[in-house]
């Protein structure tokens, strides 16, 4: 990694239960990649971690690493052999398994020595651990090494502890020597195996962080295991697995409310709350449960917007954004955003449209309790369409993010050539988020008596109407609905994976959701493990682009939970194959995103190197494919 740049990802191993991660190597070793550590909340604690071990000539070796296996979200095993012990024959007889493991707070390894010799085994076995306490916005900035006095490591009875900032961390290792040397930990065991026999040592690393915002779940996960119908595609089941076994390692809460849950972003940035993600990520797991999405739903009402606020963003009745510990800056992009921030332009309409979906699953009481949360959302949408007639956002405070629809990156809404759209930007796809959630709202306004249905309905006629005159362009590349409007209402002409979230939302009629099915599903959009972000025929299209050629497949998934909405579910069965080739690629853990390239001319799509995996509406994905296949 060059210095300044956001670490790569996709070549390392982690094991996770959210707060807590730990980023490693395939090897088990962490120290050779900028994202190598163990990270508690929005801390990194350690940044190194080597095993070596030595026999009676004293000579220190690396074991040799030969398999890694993802045991579950939190539990890792690496094995590797110790052939400086070993006897002289062709077959390896001395094994060492790492078992590591990580819960809320805490990361252990367990280090095993297994002998097949027949005579006993002695070694000493080595670890060595780098403290390195900082901030995880550092690391992602990929900011260079610093002095770190202030987490210098002490050791007093046994135990090793570092501090800095109200973040701590304890290590503990039963049974070995400890001491600390130049701000490092090293621990050693003498290990003795007898003939064919092993021995274990254990470290242990607890961490807290007093600026900690969220918390672990409390509870087991709440959703049944589901299973693939009878003689559907078996990469189905080991998908679904996988993702739900991260969905359950990804849950949160927020400490004033610890009983209400949600689903962090996903790892390694994103381990808080999310308005937009966490919202389509219950949606989207709507099928197995409705605890997360209604504890979501509260948790978000909370929080709600209350003031007009140009440097967060906030105004009355929004949803936020994002929450953080404290100020989040990413240098380089000119953009500091408050620990607080509430610039999205579609959680609020996303926010109703999760209520309305789930209100049916809910106590009558439960829904009354967010009813003045969602007139105060209401609010929101309809007058934030009050100038132009449609929802639209700009950053008014000049250092917070320029696009504020889930395609957030600066070169995110492009014309056809590649020239960059300007704001004000009104997103096709948050008219559909408006359009249905003033129809969800208005049924339930009906259900509880409370006055308005009518006034909501003719609202979301009229937001209709003026999309079917304003949105719709005709190119070489077909006629469908623009990405955007820019600042002088010109539909944006650019082909992209956003028409597809207008796909069952009603704003558009039978026919045109038709043509707009077939269209993704054309080779342009099609990459055969998904679809594309932006259209091969584009001036701006590169399949290693952020959103201007990869392939997300939280966004497939809407899109073919929207083709089975509107009926179309022959497209939508189309489009789960490509995402279940996705995911066998991936070994089941997709990624954040990845790039475009076409599957007729390579096997497996190549990974965005700097994509978070496991992401949170990545893995519910596999819930919207289960109920494509079943039919649903």
């Amino acid at each position: 990694m060059t210095a300044g740049l956001q670490p790569f990802l996709a070549d390392r191993l982690v094991a996770l239960s959210a707060p807590t991660q730990a980023w490693s190597a395939n090897d088990g070793e962490m120290g050779s990649a900028p994202i190598d550590g163990v990270y508690h909340g929005d801390t990194r604690f350690i940044d190194r971690l080597s095993v070596e071990y030595a026999g009676a000539d004293g000579r220190f070796l690396a074991p040799e690493h030969i398999s890694s296996v993802l045991v579950s979200a939190g539990q890792v095993r690496v094995d590797a052999l110790l052939r400086g012990v070993d006897d002289d024959t062709p077959d390896p007889k001395v094994r060492l398994t790492r078992d590591r493991r990580v819960t809320a707070g805490v990361v252990s390894e367990t280090m095993t020595v297994c002998s097949h010799l027949d005579a006993p085994v002695r070694l000493l076995l080595r670890v060595r651990i780098g403290v390195d306490i900082r901030a995880l916005q550092e690391v992602k900035a990929g900011a260079a090494a610093r002095d770190a006095t202030g987490d210098a490591p002490l050791l007093a009875d046994g135990r090793v502890s570092a501090r800095r900032d109200g973040a701590e961390l304890e290590l503990t290792a039963p049974g070995g020597r400890v001491r600390t040397r130049a701000g490092e930990i090293i621990l050693e065991w003498d290990l003795s195996c007898s003939s064919r026999g092993s021995a274990s040592a254990t470290w242990t690393a607890r961490l807290d962080d007093s600026a900690l915002v969220v918390q672990a779940a409390q509870t087991p996960a709440p959703w049944p295991r589901p299973v693939a119908p009878a003689g559907a595609d078996a990469r189905l089941q080991r998908w679904l697995d996988r993702a739900l076994d991260d969905l359950d390692a990804l849950r949160l809460a927020l400490p004033d409310a610890p009983d209400d849950e949600f689903f962090a972003a996903g790892a390694p940035w994103f381990f808080t709350l999310f308005g937009r993600d966490s919202i389509w990520t219950a949606r989207l797991m709507l099928p197995l449960d409705a605890t997360l999405a209604a504890s979501t739903l509260r948790v978000l009402a909370r929080l709600q917007g209350t003031k007009d606020d140009p440097t967060t963003a906030e105004q009355p009745g929004k949803i936020m954004h994002e929450l953080r510990a404290s100020t989040l800056s990413m240098p380089g992009e000119g953009i500091v955003l408050p620990p607080l921030y509430y610039g999205t332009v579609d959680a609020t309409a996303l926010w109703v449209c999760l209520l309305a979906d789930t209100a049916g699953q809910m106590k009558d009481a439960e829904v009354e309790e967010l009813l003045p949360t969602l007139d105060a959302a209401l609010g929101w949408i309809v007058s934030s369409a009050e100038r132009t007639g449609f929802l639209e956002y700009v950053d008014e405070s000049g250092h917070g993010l320029s696009n504020q629809g889930w395609k957030d990156s600066g070169d995110s809404i492009q014309w056809h050539d590649g020239t960059l759209a300007r704001g004000p930007i009104a997103l096709c796809e948050v008219q559909g988020y408006a359009h249905e959630a003033a129809l969800g709202a208005a049924a339930l306004l009906d259900r509880f008596g409370r006055p308005g249905a009518a006034e909501l309905r003719e609202w979301a006629s009229g937001l209709k109407q003026r999309f079917a005159e304003r949105f719709w362009v005709t190119t070489p590349a077909g006629r469908f609905p623009a990405i955007a409007l820019d600042r002088e209402g010109r539909p944006v002409d650019t082909l992209t994976s956003n028409i597809g979230h207008l796909l069952g939302t009603g704003i558009l009629e039978p026919d045109e959701e038709t043509d707009v099915a077939e269209l993704l599903v054309d080779p342009r959009m099609s990459s055969g493990f998904g679809i594309r972000t932006l259209s091969t025929d584009a001036g701006g299209y590169w399949p290693l682009s952020y959103h201007g050629g990869s392939v997300w497949i939280h966004d497939t998934a809407i899109i073919a939970r929207g083709m089975a909405r509107a009926g179309l579910l022959s497209c939508a069965q189309q489009v789960v194959t490509q995402m279940l080739a996705a995911a066998d690629s991936f070994a089941y853990r997709v990624p954040e995103l990845f790039a475009g390239d076409a599957a007729d001319e390579i096997a497996a799509p190549a990974p965005y190197p700097a994509a978070c995996r496991p992401q949170a509406w990545t893995a519910a994905a596999a819930v919207t494919a289960w109920e494509v296949v079943r039919g649903k």
